[in-house]
């Protein structure tokens, strides 16, 4: 059960918010609206493009899945409080929302591992890719990399929850993992053994199908015609783009979290902390739209289709 003795924590960064919190709500629902109409529109055109249901198509509904998951997990909660005169927050949300955010964050980098992989047997194993990679096989690994995601961090919650809290007063936007663990005041070794373990599992499992699929990858751009590099790059470049963008947001809200980052200005530090919340959810579906042509063909198709429509009914 939830400590008894702490119903709430109090979020003080919200006390910079000031005057242009109206400004603040405007900025932060308009995010959240291109979030959700971007991801929502290509996991529609997906779904109802047959030819789009292949391996690597999979993997991008996964992620965009988890880009509404993280999205609705932070900004509806961000709006309220923006507004809000007491910015508090109960301690049973305080722990789900920690819970959906991790996982959100986690589900990302396992989402890209698997797609480096991918990646990696589409380059590298042409001839056998279609055996090697099935659509049956995508949807294992996705169910596999979700499951391990929660299951991880239900332990992590499991253990957080019955620590006792002597104060509530948290220096950040949103309820965050260690910032919760720095406020107990009993004995903390287990929860710090398994957060490093935690730590290690999350970075580095995810991390070594990373290297090996881009080490291989390599290999073949070197030695193969220039015809494959072309092939390979343009395969890539929205996969690294995202990996990059989301382990760049990842590292300065480890950082701030840690260390002291007074010195910084606090708009900057607030914009670094939402950075992986709000950046990765509009990048990705923006790239991989761009990028790949299938997904932009289709989703002229469907906007051609949508325009003759309307017209046809407005003729009638």
């Amino acid at each position: 059960m939830v400590n008894s003795t702490l119903s709430y924590f109090l979020l003080s960064t919200y006390m910079l918010v000031g005057n242009l919190r109206y400004l603040y709500f405007m900025i932060t629902a308009m995010l959240y609206i291109v979030i959700v109409v971007v991801n929502t529109s290509l996991l529609v055109v997906i779904c109802v493009n047959r030819s789009l249901h292949e391996p690597m198509y999979l993997f991008l509904c996964s992620l965009f899945v988890n880009e509404l998951y993280g999205s609705t997990g932070l900004f509806p909660f961000l709006l309220v409080q923006i507004l809000s005169d007491v910015h508090t927050v109960s301690t049973s949300f305080c722990f789900l929302q920690i819970f959906c955010l991790y996982t959100y964050a986690h589900v990302e980098f396992c989402n890209l591992a698997v797609m480096s992989y991918d990646r990696y047997l589409a380059i590298c194993c042409p001839l056998q890719y279609n055996s090697r990679m099935t659509s049956n096989k995508a949807v294992v690994f996705i169910i596999v990399l979700w499951l391990y995601s929660f299951v991880k961090f239900l332990i992590t919650l499991s253990l957080n929850i019955r620590l006792t809290l002597c104060g509530n007063i948290i220096n950040s936007l949103y309820c965050h993992n260690y910032l919760v663990v720095k406020l107990a005041c009993s004995d903390t070794r287990v929860n710090n053994i398994y957060g490093i373990v935690g730590i290690v599992l999350t970075i580095l499992v995810p991390l070594l199908p990373i290297l090996f699929s881009y080490f291989q990858i390599l290999k073949v751009c070197f030695s193969g015609c220039k015809q494959t590099r072309q092939k390979a790059v343009s395969t890539c470049t929205p996969h690294l783009a995202s990996l990059l963008n989301f382990s760049f947001g990842c590292f300065f809200e480890i950082v701030q979290s840690r260390f002291d980052m007074s010195s910084i200005p606090s708009v900057l530090r607030i914009i670094l902390s939402l950075y992986f919340l709000i950046i990765q959810p509009l990048l990705n579906p923006l790239m991989y739209g761009l990028q790949m042509s299938k997904i932009r063909n289709t989703c002229k198709h469907v906007c051609y289709k949508m325009l003759a429509g309307r017209r046809n009914r407005l003729n009638n």
